[in-house]
C-alpha cells in the first residue's frame, strides 16, 4: 500500500524505513549525507565535515578517488555481474594485485562479499583442512556479525548471540596499558600472553584446535600494537600444535597501518588472511581470504563446500584493481606511514600534554587511538565498559559543531582519517579534536 510521504523530511523517511545495524530504532538521529569527496563529507543541509573516522574505517583512498570511480564505470559498461562459477578479467587481476602484496607461499583468493563473511569462510576451511572444531580468539576483538565471526568476537556484541556452543575459546591478548598480567614492561606482557595462551591450548586439548584468528592488530577493540615478538610466538605455537594462523587484516589491511598489511612489521607469515574494508575502499561491497599453498591444495581433488552468489563481483573487483594501483601509483601506503610518524602520532601526543582526560595515544599510520580516563593513575574509562557516557556524548557532539567525524568505541575515540589525508588537512583535524576534547576536560578528577 502506498503511503504519502512528501510531507516528511529525508531523516523522517529514512528512520520510518530502514532499519539500522547495532542500533536503538527510536533514538537514532542519522546525518544525512549528500556528497564526499576526498576527506570531507556534505551533508544535505551544505556543512562540510572533515573524516576522521574513514566511515567504518574503510575509505582508505578517501572518497570519490577518481580512478576508482572511474574503473567501476568502465567496468559497468562492459560486464555488471555474471556468475562466479564463470572467470573474468577483473576478478583474476584483483586476485593477482592481493597475492603481489601477500606473504610467500600465498597461493589463491576466495573472495566474499565483506569482512565477516571472509572470517566465516577462512574458519570453515581451517576446519576441513585439520579435521578439528576449536577456535581461539581474543578478548577485545571483533571479527563480524554473522554466526561464527560474532561467536569469535572479543566485546560485548557477541554476547546476545553466545549460546556457548561454537568452539570458540577466549584469551587475553597483550595489552599492557590494561594489562591482565600485571605487567610493567611490553616484554613482560609479551611474554605472559604467551605463556597463558599456550595453557589455554594445553588445558583445552593441543588436538582440539583447528585456528587461531587474531586482528593482528585490533582495530574497533581499542588499536593496540602488540609488543614485538607476540605475533612471532604465536606462530611458533601454531606451529608446534597444529594450528592454523588466521590474520584477520580487514581493518588493519591495505596502508592503514602504513603497510600493505599489518603483518608485515611483525615478522610472521600467516597461514590464512581475510581481509575486506581498505581493498577497494568500500565503493562496491568485497572481501576475501588468502589462502596458503598448503591448504589450498586440500581442496584440488576435494569440493570446497561454501560459495556466495556474488563472490568476485565484477563491479567491486574493478574497484579493487583500481584501489590497488592507485595505491601503488599514488604512493598512498608511505603517505598514510609518514603521516602517522611525522603528524599524528607527535600531534595526538602534544593534544594529550593539554588534555589531562587522555590517559593513552597509541597506533601506527593512520591507526590511533585515544583511551580516555578520569583519572591517569586508576585509568578509570570515561564511559563503562560496553557503554557511553554523558562525557563521551559530550565530545562527540563537540566534535561535530567542529566539522569532525569521529570514530568512537565505549571510551575511546578512533583517530583512522583515509591514507590520503594530507599534512594541512590532518593538522586541521587535530585543531578541531583539541577544541572539542576542551569541554570533557571538567570529568577529569585525578591529580
Amino acid at each position: 500500500m502506498s503511503t504519502d510521504r512528501s510531507s516528511l523530511t529525508s531523516q523522517e523517511r529514512e528512520k520510518a524505513s530502514v532499519f539500522h545495524s547495532w542500533s536503538a530504532q527510536s533514538t537514532l538521529n542519522p546525518m544525512m549525507v549528500k556528497s564526499a569527496r576526498g576527506v570531507y563529507v556534505t551533508d544535505e543541509d551544505g556543512k562540510t565535515y572533515l573524516d576522521f573516522s574513514s566511515q567504518l574505517v574503510n575509505t582508505n583512498v578517501g572518497h570519490q578517488h577518481p580512478p576508482v570511480v572511474a574503473a567501476i564505470q568502465e567496468q559497468a559498461g562492459i560486464l555488471c555481474t555474471i556468475a562466479p562459477q564463470h572467470g573474468y578479467q577483473s576478478r583474476y587481476r584483483a586476485a593477482e594485485l592481493i597475492l603481489d602484496h601477500s606473504f610467500d607461499g600465498a597461493a589463491k583468493v576466495f573472495f566474499t562479499n565483506g569482512g565477516t563473511e571472509s572470517v566465516e569462510h577462512a574458519i570453515r576451511m581451517a576446519r576441513l583442512h585439520t579435521g578439528r572444531q576449536k577456535v581461539l580468539s581474543t578478548y577485545r576483538s571483533y571479527h563480524g556479525g554473522t554466526a561464527t565471526s560474532i561467536n569469535l568476537t572479543g566485546d560485548p556484541r557477541r554476547w546476545p548471540n553466545d549460546n556457548g556452543t561454537s568452539g570458540v575459546v577466549h584469551f587475553f591478548g597483550p595489552f599492557l596499558y590494561r594489562s591482565v598480567y600485571h605487567s610493567t614492561t611490553e616484554e613482560e606482557e609479551c611474554a605472559r600472553a604467551l605463556e597463558n595462551l599456550e595453557n589455554t591450548i594445553l588445558f583445552e586439548g593441543p588436538a582440539a584446535f583447528a585456528a587461531i584468528i587474531l586482528e593482528t592488530i585490533p582495530g574497533t577493540a581499542g588499536i593496540m600494537v602488540p609488543p614485538k615478538g607476540f605475533l612471532k610466538g604465536v606462530r611458533e605455537l601454531c606451529d608446534r600444535y597444529g594450528i592454523v594462523y588466521i590474520a584477520d587484516e580487514v581493518m588493519c589491511g591495505f596502508g592503514r597501518t602504513g603497510s600493505w598489511f599489518a603483518y608485515h612489521d611483525q615478522d610472521i607469515k600467516p597461514d590464512l588472511v581475510t581481509f575486506a574494508k581498505g581493498v577497494n575502499s568500500g565503493y562496491v561491497p568485497l572481501g576475501g581470504v588468502v589462502i596458503n599453498e598448503e591448504i589450498s591444495a586440500t581442496f584440488n581433488d576435494r569440493v570446497y563446500p561454501g560459495g556466495l552468489t556474488y563472490s568476485g563481483h565484477p563491479l567491486a573487483c574493478a574497484a579493487a584493481v583500481a584501489t590497488i594501483e592507485a595505491m601503488e601509483n599514488e604512493g598512498i601506503v608511505e603517505n598514510a606511514r609518514r603521516i602517522g610518524d611525522e603528524v599524528l602520532r607527535p600531534g595526538l601526543r602534544q593534544l594529550a600534554s593539554r588534555h589531562q582526560i587522555i590517559g593513552d595515544v597509541r597506533g601506527t599510520g593512520v591507526f590511533f587511538a585515544l583511551d580516555l580516563v578520569t583519572d591517569q593513575v586508576t585509568k578509570v574509562p570515561l564511559a563503562p565498559y560496553g557503554g557511553s557516557s554523558h562525557a563521551m556524548n559530550e565530545i562527540l557532539t563537540a566534535c561535530r559543531s567542529e566539522g569532525l567525524l569521529i570514530f568512537n568505541n565505549f571510551h575511546r575515540l578512533h583517530v583512522v582519517p583515509p591514507c590520503t589525508i594530507t599534512e594541512d588537512e590532518t593538522r586541521e583535524g587535530l585543531a578541531r579534536l583539541d577544541r572539542a576534547l576542551a569541554v570533557a576536560d571538567k570529568y577529569y578528577v585525578g591529580a
